[in-house]
């Protein structure tokens, strides 16, 4: 079969699908990393979320302006960073979903044709 350098199609590597899945979770609302960390695995259907990676792809929305963050000192302990989407990361948030559904009902018409056979 296809080997690794194979997963990708038109909306990018399957890897991406952890940026679609950030934004989903901060479109719902502003939230620090340690959050997103125990709310992303349940999304992805990942085990575990690598922190590092979690924290360049934050940086990354950051830089492309999907994402804000400020530095949250009402919360017990040390200050944690807040992350929350901008408008244009809502508008990046509804592309994936288009996307998604698109891919979910190519997806849908193979297995279908698959079970008939």
């Amino acid at each position: 079969m296809y080997g690794y350098r194979r997963r990708h199609g038109r909306g990018g590597r399957i890897e991406r699908f952890q940026v679609a899945a950030i934004l989903l979770l901060l479109g719902e609302r502003a939230t620090h990393g340690y959050d997103l960390l125990e709310r992303l695995p349940p999304v992805t259907g990942e085990e575990r979320v690598d922190v590092g990676n979690l924290y360049r792809v934050l940086r990354t929305l950051e830089e492309q302006g999907l994402v804000t963050s400020e530095w949250d000192e009402s919360v017990p302990g040390p200050a944690k960073r807040t992350y929350e989407l901008t408008e244009a990361g809502h508008e990046a948030l509804e592309r994936w979903a288009a996307a998604l559904a698109e891919t979910r009902a190519r997806i849908d018409r193979f297995l279908d044709r698959h079970e008939r056979r």
